[in-house]
């Protein structure tokens, strides 16, 4: 029985120059007749492996290492050589790789990027070449890109100013949407915008690979950010833009600037707040406080807070909440203290989160001079703590054991990242409250033992939101990623929690489940997208199975060398 056409990949490559194409390499699984049509005899082993012996091979050498930096960059090896095998490996083991592929491991990842760096992948666009920025996008390479992810290096996860660095974090984020969402990876381009670093570390570093002078900023760096987007939408009009770790400075005004001119998202601003909120509404169904009763406290009032809670007052919104009433029952600390009128240095998007002074007149403070996190949490009594402000030990044990005397079942969520820059460790967290919080963290730790049994903490990560996020802007074609998509994917992860059926387990889906999370997420993000009139050309009724077709999974295709006559 011989496969249709269709099934066939059809490419001129052969020899060593299919070898080192990793969209195509097989390795030691090009079958014999392959190894035959493309010139391949001698360059590799006798054996013909199959995918899956490739994926347990690679596992015993991966779990071999002793770091998780040295299996990160086995890993990162394998994705330049043979990018099935790597998807075939992250999909099949998610819970155990994701912690590896991205946060924590990548922290390191991007610390030690010029060390690590053997191999392009991406485009780095630097400044000083900012008028060949069209020429370097018209490469035929780039003609199948359909979803971009773009940073400046500027505010890598809590570690700040990595410059040509932060590479690793587009990488990683691309590596979701194929290992999460099912993008498929030739789709796909990590973009560095490379406009210098502050980083001392890494301009005094004789290996550092990037653009070896200070950080621009003002109208230069602006100027830089417009003919980048202006060459992205002139060559890809459709193409899907996130944005992701820029400073607090650029992170919101970016994403106001551009958000109407192509279909673009922030995701520290954005993904953060959706993955926030639906863990939220996960809550609710433990602790029995609806969400018109919710006093959320941030400890982080920059553009992820505040995204965070502009989705959530949102969410109270539509529960029957005006939009005032809302804005009250939220309470933004940054290092300043409390945001309230009248303060020096407030940012646009911190104004609606404000407290009134008349508020807070009558609290009982520590100091006179300041509205600290234990002040707010010992006065206002928020029913949900969330953290963001990437400060090791900002959610101390004072404030923790605050939060559970005035809730029976508080919601903690420390969810800055890496790991070693959590607001608090679900361990302490459990001490402090004499296991009645409800815990969610940006990235994985090690599970809790309550009542004699193992629990896992719920990973509040980005990742059960942008893959889907993605997979259903593409699948419909959406003009712009609206507020709306955000929190119609907010509601369908809280909508799959299962707590839902049993409040003793956990508010979101396991980790290996993130691949139907995803298709979840992107049904519910397509369906709003046409609700909204974002997708006017597809029937309702064709969008899931648009979704589902979109879908690319790591497998081997037979291949067939252009030219050959078809059978």
């Amino acid at each position: 029985m011989t496969e249709a056409a269709s099934d066939f990949i059809t490419t001129a490559l052969s020899g060593y120059d299919l070898l080192a194409d990793s969209q195509l390499n097989k390795g030691a699984a090009f079958s014999e007749a392959e190894r035959d049509a493309f010139n391949l005899h001698g360059l590799l082993p006798p054996n013909v492996l199959t995918l899956h012996e490739q994926v347990s091979r690679s596992l015993q050498a991966l779990r071999a290492f002793e770091t998780d930096l040295e299996r990160y960059a086995f890993l990162s090896e394998i994705q330049d050589a043979n990018e099935t095998l790597f998807y075939a490996l992250l999909v099949g083991n998610l819970e155990e790789l994701l912690p590896i592929v991205y946060t924590p491991t990548v922290d390191a990842g991007c610390q030690q990027f010029s060390h690590l760096f053997h191999k392009p992948r991406g485009l780095f666009l630097s400044l000083p070449y900012k008028d060949r920025i069209d020429r370097i996008l018209a490469q035929p390479h780039f003609d199948r890109v359909e979803a971009i992810v773009v940073t400046d290096g500027e505010r890598i996860l809590g570690l700040g100013d990595q410059g040509a660095g932060g590479m690793d974090i587009p990488i990683g984020k691309l590596a979701l949407y194929t290992g999460c969402g099912g993008l498929n990876p030739a789709t796909t381009l990590p973009i560095l915008l490379d406009v210098g670093t502050d980083n001392p570390d890494r301009l005094a570093d004789p290996l550092y690979i990037g653009w070896r002078h200070e950080r621009v900023r003002g109208q230069d760096y602006d100027d830089f950010i417009e003919a980048f987007v202006s060459a992205v939408t002139a060559r890809w009009p459709n193409v899907l833009l996130q944005w992701e770790d820029f400073a607090k400075s650029n992170a919101t005004r970016m994403l106001e600037r551009y958000r109407d001119r192509l279909c673009t998202f922030n995701d520290d601003v954005q993904g953060t707040a959706a993955v926030a909120t639906g863990a939220l509404l996960a809550a609710i169904n433990v602790t029995g406080v609806p969400l018109t009763e919710q006093r959320v406290a941030v400890l982080g009032a920059g553009s992820a807070g505040c995204g965070i809670a502009s989705l959530i007052r949102a969410a109270m919104r539509d529960a029957g909440l005006s939009d005032e009433e809302a804005g009250r029952r939220f309470f933004m600390v940054d290092r300043d203290g409390l945001l309230v009128e009248r303060m020096a240095g407030l940012a646009s998007f911190q104004l609606p989160f404000v407290q009134a002074k008349q508020a807070v007149a009558d609290w009982k403070l520590g100091h006179p001079d300041k509205i600290d996190l234990l002040d707010v949490v010992r006065n206002a009594k928020p029913t949900a703590l969330i953290g963001v402000s990437g400060q090791a030990g900002g959610f101390s044990e004072s404030v923790v054991r605050a939060m559970a005397e005035f809730n029976k079942r508080p919601v903690i969520f420390p969810l800055s990242n890496p790991t070693s820059r959590a607001e608090a460790t679900p361990q302490d967290i459990e001490t402090w409250t004499e296991g009645r919080a409800l815990i969610g963290v940006g990235s994985p730790f090690p599970p809790l033992t309550r009542d004699g049994a193992r629990i896992k903490i719920d990973q509040t990560n980005n990742s059960y939101i942008f893959p889907g996020i993605g997979l259903g802007a593409l699948a419909v074609g959406a003009s712009r990623i609206s507020d709306g998509m955000f929190m119609a994917a907010a509601k369908a992860l809280a909508g799959i929690s299962p707590a839902r059926d049993n409040p003793k387990h956990n508010l979101l889906p396991p980790v290996s489940a993130l691949r139907d999370v995803a298709v979840t997420v992107a049904l519910a993000v397509a369906l709003q997208a046409h609700k909204e009139g974002l997708a006017p050309n597809v029937p309702i009724d064709t969008i899931e199975a648009r979704i589902l077709a979109r879908r690319w999974t790591p497998t081997y295709r037979p291949y067939r060398r252009a030219g050959a006559a078809e059978s």
